[in-house]
């Protein structure tokens, strides 16, 4: 269950420095960076952009999320 912390939402070319737990988008969205990250890719490196279908909820540690496109609801750690 999410959302007891709160969250935030962003949309467009949004960004927060907050540290959130997981990532809800509303829509088909384009993370363009994040600060860090706990997802790795096959190679053990942090991801660095990431893209969601809409309705899609990831977790995770992230700290630091820019998007380039798209509306997220991100709910805090």
């Amino acid at each position: 269950m999410q959302g007891q912390q709160g969250g935030v939402y962003l949309s467009g070319t949004d960004e927060s420095t907050a540290k959130f737990r997981v990532i809800h988008a509303l829509t088909a969205t384009v993370i363009d960076a994040f600060v860090s990250t706990n997802i790795v890719d096959v190679n053990g490196d942090p991801i660095t952009t990431l893209t969601l279908a809409a309705n899609t909820v990831v977790g995770g540690q992230f700290d630091g999320v820019q998007l380039s496109s798209g509306s997220v609801i991100c709910y805090y750690a």
